[in-house]
């Protein structure tokens, strides 16, 4: 007879058990109080909250938020142009990359991927 596979699932709730058993769980300091979820959680759209969350788990930036980065580094870069031809060019890049940005927060906020 097989041992059938110990999933990843069932090892957590192993140790769990274990640790509730010993009174470990009862000793955090956040026992019995509700979970603060001031990432963001709830501002995030309900079909894309999973999504979200293995990325943010994973250490990876939604690309929303890279863009916003590029933006940001856009603006500073215009900013600091050294000629006024460079200026423009970076201004008018940082206006279409805010436009596509924009465009994809819409397409979010309604639900579309």
């Amino acid at each position: 007879m097989t041992q059938p596979l110990k999933l990843i699932d069932d090892a957590i709730g192993e140790h769990l058990r274990a640790a509730e058993a010993a009174g470990e769980l009862r000793n955090a300091p956040s026992w019995g109080k509700p979970m603060a979820c001031d990432d963001g959680y709830d501002d995030t759209p309900a079909e894309l909250r999973m999504a979200m969350k293995i990325l943010h788990d994973a250490g990876v930036v939604p690309p929303e938020v890279e863009a916003l980065h590029r933006l940001a580094a856009l603006r500073r870069a215009a900013a600091e142009a050294a000629d006024a031809p460079q200026a423009r060019e970076l201004a008018r890049q940082a206006s279409e990359l805010e436009q596509r940005i924009r465009l994809r927060l819409e397409h979010l906020a309604k639900g579309a991927l």
